[in-house]
């Protein structure tokens, strides 16, 4: 995996640091929601089967185990 920054990154760093503190934050839950909408689509395509109802649980199971219980 390459870890080099990209040259685009500077220029978010600091759009990002130009911005209002509510900007930031409404952006963050934006991007938020936009991860949670990949990640059930994801699953939807992976698992066509399931019922909305059992998609939901099984992203909730998914979301436990990635929860950080070191605080």
């Amino acid at each position: 995996m390459d870890l080099k920054p990209r040259p685009n990154h500077a220029l978010y760093i600091q759009t990002l640091r130009n911005m209002s503190p509510e900007a930031r934050l409404l952006k963050a839950f934006e991007l938020s929601e936009f991860a949670k909408t990949l990640f059930l689509d994801g699953l939807k395509t992976t698992f066509p089967e399931k019922s909305p109802e059992e998609l939901h649980a099984f992203m909730l199971e998914r979301l436990a185990k990635c929860h950080n219980r070191n605080y």
